[in-house]
């Protein structure tokens, strides 16, 4: 057994079962966006390309992705990338 973030790379590659956790004892850990107002306003468009984002993503999506970074150590901003146009985005 083995302590690990649902979106650990290694999950994707490793013959492993991740559990739920019924009795909540591990707290989420989840992503969110936080902007500066300064950001916002100097760039108009900045918080409909964001909200577009939401829910765009998977724990195993992000496995994969985390995986192509730190086990593959392709760089993030390509990886990134290569996932928003595999969106749509």
């Amino acid at each position: 057994m083995a302590a690990a973030s649902a979106t650990d790379g290694m999950l994707s590659k490793l013959e492993v079962k991740v559990l739920t956790d019924d009795k909540q004892v591990f707290p989420p850990y989840q992503a969110c966006i936080v902007v500066r107002m300064e950001a916002e306003t100097a760039h108009p468009g900045l918080k409909a390309a964001l909200q577009e984002l939401a829910g765009k993503i998977s724990s195993e999506e992000m496995q994969k992705l985390n995986y192509a970074v730190d086990g593959e150590h392709k760089r993030a901003a390509q990886v990134a990338a290569g996932f928003l146009q595999s969106k749509g985005l």
